[in-house]
């Protein structure tokens, strides 16, 4: 890990030590997700068992996991796993329940009244992936919030594993939430089909999910195509950023950002102290755990591109924060919640020493599909209101009519839109008449 001293750096030099990864989207990445994409649109099923056959290695006779293939998978799973997916279920739904948008109904003035309904996305897409390791944790973030919204249609893709399967946790999970549909495709393969359809593969108006580099190159293309289908978020590598004192105990800090790096080769993990100590101590804790990880390769590139950043005050630590806006935020220090009027941009947010970032991937009852890449600064996290639209509505007596129509008819003259002005005008005149 690099160590930086934020006070020694100038402007650029600070730009420089929050920048992330490149993320890869070069030209190659580009043509080649839009051929695939392309290819989908124009053929289908058959394109998706010709791709499946060539990036996931598998030869699938049917797309759509059946009945026998869900019972399999339930009959696969040890009592033990079975019962944490469903008691992480069980936390997640009780949240987003809680935290889901409302119906509201106010008058702005005597006789106008103003609304907004909430409605259902009809038909959504979920992606989970299964690359290096499968997401059934995945399944239940996108799938429980979308079952409480009531999506008409939820559908799910997941990559099959080489003998035509998709990994029984996750189709567990999948049946858990409600989810209708699952189709054992992945990349951006599965990201054409849910956005434009196929003869097996139903037309979703929303896509989300996390994915590597060909799923985010896929979404961003069919968000930016009027036939293609709205996303959550864009999305890059996963990452934390941690706020430790000098109290902190090192080895919470470094198994907390070793818990990202083991995501992948450009995931990028931060650690921000006042206290030189703690950052020596937890770089030679990084080192010690990392060495017995299985996936200690991974993390050790991760690793490479990430940093030590040393600060004046906790203060100063909450804007480098701000300013990298992390997927994850850890706060390791004496009094986390006093920080928290402080934070304006992180995807979610870890308090204290017992609150490691793996019980929110989980099952603390919040999202994992967070924004990154500096995301947070505009986006949020998937939720209940992810999956509804939010319908305004108004009506006016002849009295709330009288109370705002010239308000309205002075603002149409302003813009010179004459016609809006009449609009108005000729009902008012209306009610002076009848009288």
């Amino acid at each position: 890990m690099n160590w930086i001293d934020w006070d020694l750096l100038d402007e650029p030099g600070r730009c420089a030590a929050l920048a992330r990864p490149a993320q890869s989207r070069a030209a190659e990445l580009r043509e080649d997700t839009g051929r695939i994409i392309a290819d989908v649109r124009a053929r289908g099923d058959e394109a998706l068992r010709e791709l499946s056959a060539k990036y996931d290695r598998c030869a699938l006779t049917e797309l759509e996991v059946d009945e026998a293939e869900f019972a399999d998978a339930e009959a696969s799973l040890v009592p033990t796993l079975k019962a944490a997916i469903r008691e992480a279920a069980g936390r997640i739904e009780v949240f987003h329940r809680a935290a889901a948008p409302q119906a509201v109904g106010v008058d702005t003035a005597p006789g106008v009244r103003v609304e907004r309904m909430l409605r259902p996305i009809q038909r959504v897409g979920l992606y989970v992936p299964a690359g290096s390791a499968p997401l059934p944790s995945t399944a239940l973030m996108l799938g429980v919030p979308a079952r409480i919204a009531g999506c008409r249609e939820v559908v799910l893709c997941s990559p099959a594993r080489a003998d035509g399967r998709c990994d029984a946790a996750v189709l567990y999970a999948a049946r858990l939430t409600g989810v209708h549909k699952v189709f054992k495709l992945g990349g951006a393969q599965a990201i054409a089909a849910m956005a434009y359809g196929t003869v097996s593969v139903p037309k979703c108006d929303k896509l989300f999910g996390p994915g590597n580099a060909w799923v985010t190159e896929a979404k961003l293309q069919v968000s930016a195509e009027p036939e293609g289908a709205a996303i959550d978020m864009p999305a890059g590598p996963s990452e934390v950023l941690v706020i430790a004192d000098a109290e902190a105990n090192p080895v919470f800090v470094a198994a907390d950002l070793l818990s990202q790096a083991e995501h992948g080769p450009d995931s990028q993990v931060i650690l921000v102290s006042e206290s030189a100590s703690l950052l020596d101590r937890v770089e030679r804790e990084v080192a010690r755990q990392c060495a017995d990880l299985p996936r200690a390769e991974i993390a050790r590139q991760a690793l490479g591109q990430s940093r030590l950043i040393s600060v004046s005050s906790l203060a100063q630590a909450i804007e480098v924060s701000n300013r990298y806006a992390p997927e994850h935020l850890i706060l390791q220090v004496a009094a986390p919640r006093a920080l928290l009027a402080g934070i304006e941009s992180a995807g979610s947010v870890f308090l204290g020493a017992w609150t490691p970032e793996s019980v929110g991937d989980y099952c603390s009852g919040s999202n994992h599909v967070l924004p990154t890449y500096g995301h947070a600064r505009s986006y949020s996290g998937v939720s209940v209101a992810s999956y509804q639209k939010q319908i305004t509505v108004q009506e006016l007596s002849a009295d709330g009519l009288r109370t705002i129509g010239p308000c309205t008819a002075v603002l149409a003259a302003a813009e010179q839109l004459e016609a809006h002005r009449r609009a108005v005008t000729l009902r008012l005149t209306e009610l002076e008449t009848t009288k």
